[in-house]
């Protein structure tokens, strides 16, 4: 929300796929303490925008600050953080909140794997209340749970991708949509006009897609052990494969055209209208917005549709961001890594501290090499042959024929020497 860019143009949107109250409370405490929080960070220009890596990291920013209001926003965070700290430790919700609009739509039999879908608007963006403590507007701050019930699979992420997508279509229609994951935070204010430079480019823009920016990671281990750094991955493959048509999607730290996940070809006539949807939206009131939002998130609304196939994330797939990617840039989409300000980085996210993640990762796009999806079969004649091979950098990650027994051995070993770790003793070797 605190994005160097004009908060009209502005919306955010939080997916709880668990739909938790708990969750709703801590976005309803931040959505307060963003009128407080945005601000300050504008007036003295700080970075980064979260609070909680801003004070964790920068103990001695009072230097470019007034004293007195960075200690006030201190403790103005830190009461914030103890209020949620209380509630989930309590795990229920203060009783004066209950009455409170958006906090009715919980009952007591609801669960995380069985829940009807909601949609609340914190912030109203077009609202002229919707102000922070120096007048100035708020961005539309969205909360969003889809349906879950236990009879019908819910698609994993690319499900709650694709139903970010249709309500956000329903409340802004932005026509560029930026996804994070929930262990990223936003670590550079520019991130979005750096990424608008390759969308509004009159001459050279109208066939880029997406906008992927590399991955870091800011908890890594003094010795690496995992590998997190993936610096040739960021430094040399991404930005190589920019001449071959771009690389591939990475889940998260990546700018959409909204065109492109509604399944849209490309063709040499195409041009973005900036101004789509705008003006439909303002005409409708909040409460209509969500329940109509809401009639989009059922748990049956994509069954017997192209969404999952040919429109959206890709269904069935544990990868669907490397597989959404290769079939948008098979309908004759770019892609560009955006890594023009290494100085700052973009995002900085939660490495993994085991093995899980990769072997995921690893079978995931091995499964998309093994498939009819594979990037030499579904590529022919759509994309260059350099980026098919570029493709095959991560879906022969699996090493199946090579390294697949050290790679299960290397994870065994590593999940052993974590219990040791755990019980309080140490490794009898070093090497995991």
């Amino acid at each position: 929300m605190a994005y160097n860019y004009p908060p009209k143009k502005l919306s955010v949107y939080l997916s709880d796929d668990a739909g938790s109250v708990l969750t709703f409370y801590a976005l309803w405490e931040a959505s307060q303490f963003a009128k407080h929080w945005l601000p300050f960070c504008k007036k003295y220009n700080l970075e980064p925008r979260s609070p909680a890596a801003y004070f964790s990291k920068s103990c001695n920013s009072r230097d470019a600050c007034n004293p007195i209001e960075w200690s006030s926003m201190k403790s103005l965070y830190e009461e914030m953080a103890d209020r949620i700290d209380t509630v989930i430790m309590l795990g229920e919700i203060p009783e004066a909140l209950k009455a409170n609009k958006g906090f009715s739509e919980w009952s007591s039999g609801m669960t995380s794997w069985n829940h009807p879908p909601v949609v609340q608007i914190l912030i109203d963006g077009r609202d002229q209340d919707a102000i922070d403590d120096d007048g100035n507007a708020l961005p539309t701050l969205v909360y969003m749970a889809r349906e879950k019930r236990p009879q019908h699979h819910h698609n994993f992420k690319a499900g709650a991708m694709n139903a970010l997508i249709r309500v956000s279509s329903e409340i802004s229609t932005s026509p560029i949509i930026l996804n994070m994951d929930c262990d990223m935070y936003s670590n550079n204010l520019e991130s979005i006009r750096h990424a608008l430079c390759f969308f509004l480019d009159e001459v050279k823009s109208h066939d880029i897609g997406f906008v992927q920016y590399p991955q870091f990671f800011d908890n890594i281990t003094k010795n690496d052990l995992y590998g997190n750094s993936v610096n040739v991955i960021n430094e040399v493959e991404l930005p190589g494969l920019d001449s071959w048509g771009g690389p591939p999607y990475l889940g998260t730290g990546c700018f959409h055209r909204r065109e492109i996940l509604y399944g849209g070809r490309y063709s040499k006539d195409y041009k973005e209208d900036w101004k789509r949807g705008a003006e439909r939206k303002m005409a409708k009131y909040a409460c209509i917005l969500e329940e109509k939002a809401k009639s989009l998130i059922t748990c049956t609304y994509d069954r017997n549709t192209q969404w999952g196939q040919e429109i959206g994330l890709k269904y069935d797939c544990a990868v669907e961001d490397v597989i959404t990617g290769l079939l948008i840039q098979c309908r004759g989409w770019k892609s560009i890594c955006n890594n023009i300000n290494p100085s700052r980085k973009a995002f900085l996210g939660v490495a993994p501290t085991t093995l899980v993640q990769f072997k995921r990762w690893s079978e995931g796009t091995f499964q998309i090499f093994l498939s009819k999806y594979c990037n030499f079969i579904l590529g022919r004649g759509k994309i260059k042959l350099g980026l098919q091979m570029g493709y095959c950098i991560y879906c022969s990650w699996a090493e199946f024929f090579i390294g697949f027994i050290p790679n299960v051995c290397y994870y065994r070993s590593s999940r052993n020497a974590e219990s040791f770790l755990l019980d309080g003793r140490t490794p009898l070797t070093g090497g995991t």
